[in-house]
């Protein structure tokens, strides 16, 4: 049977690098978003990728059109949900999305008769790195969330398990930290990416936190949650992202080795995120295999030249840095 993906938030920064390396594996693909901006997937993809998939405009929140839509798939990657500053406003609003959308999810899977769901969890679901001992953080670690958010994706992992403990749906939820590169223009982890956009339109930044914390290339996190999805899944099963961790002043100087003519206009503050500094991905390593994380200064490398020549073609603007 030919693989079919059902990606919800397929309009977001992991959604579009998702979308985009499933059609470049010759997957049928079905994108479901209830926005219809694709300018994040128009940054990575040509005009004939974006053919091939289908499109379709679709409320999380909405059982009924979740189940509907989800009919053809094969495989189920879940990314749809609100971030912690939309969270943080709205908490109603993005406990809809977050908690009743991946409910909606796992419902649709049932009926459609699928055994495996792959979803967004998050390194919101720790506390901070304060609370846990020397070391990577590792995957079974206490959960104590400090945002909405981080709630909301702690109770996602609790639905997961309970549709395995009664469905035998198996689930694999990933567990991403601060995700950079092209399309990453929304959230709280997102400054380090616009750093990067303002460099490759000649101007200065500001980052508004500092501190050591575990870096992912976007083209990385879309490859290890469709490597998660082609998976046997037995169980409920959650599992931390490592990347590459690196103190902010790392992430400077690599946008500074790219770029010298801003050298001292990328700034950042001291204040560090409260989430662990860098995460143990044992658990996704005996899941799907040794999963492929980009040298940093590769990773900045190729998204700075991949924003300069967006920004040459209009396909991005300057504008995205004040949001």
């Amino acid at each position: 049977m030919k693989e079919h993906f059902f990606v919800t938030g397929a309009m977001g920064c992991i959604g579009a690098w998702v979308v985009r390396d499933l059609v470049q594996d010759g997957a049928e693909v079905t994108a479901f978003d209830l926005a219809t901006d694709t300018h994040r997937l128009k940054l990575i993809m040509s005009e004939e990728e974006l053919g091939r998939v289908n499109f379709i405009k679709g409320d999380i929140t909405d059982t009924a059109a979740v189940e509907e839509a989800v009919q053809p798939a094969t495989h189920i990657i879940h990314l749809a949900a609100l971030q912690v500053p939309f969270c943080k406003a709205n908490p109603v609003l993005g406990a809809r999305v977050n908690v009743v959308g991946t409910v909606n999810v796992f419902e649709a899977a049932k009926k459609a008769g699928l055994k495996n769901v792959v979803y967004a969890s998050s390194i919101a679901v720790f506390g901070g790195s304060e609370e846990y001992e020397d070391g990577p953080l590792p995957d079974h670690a206490a959960l104590n969330p400090r945002t909405h958010y981080g709630v909301y994706k702690q109770a996602n992992e609790g639905t997961a398990r309970i549709y395995w403990q009664d469905d035998e749906i198996g689930s694999i939820g990933l567990r991403p930290y601060t995700v950079y590169g092209p399309g990453r223009d929304q959230g709280m982890t997102s400054a380090p990416t616009k750093a990067m956009l303002a460099a490759a339109a000649g101007q200065g930044f500001h980052i508004p936190f500092g501190g050591r914390c575990a870096y992912q290339y976007t083209d990385d996190t879309a490859r290890i949650f469709i490597d998660a999805a082609r998976a046997d899944i037995k169980g409920a099963e959650v599992a931390n992202l490592r990347g590459v961790a690196a103190h902010m002043s790392e992430i400077v100087a690599a946008i500074e080795a790219v770029e010298p003519n801003i050298a001292g206009k990328i700034t950042f503050s001291d204040n560090p995120l409260p989430f662990p500094e860098e995460a143990d991905d044992s658990n996704l390593v005996v899941l799907i295999g040794e999963p492929h994380y980009t040298d940093l200064q590769r990773g900045v490398d190729q998204t700075v030249e991949m924003f300069k020549v967006a920004l040459a073609d209009g396909r991005v603007n300057v504008e995205v840095l004040q949001s």
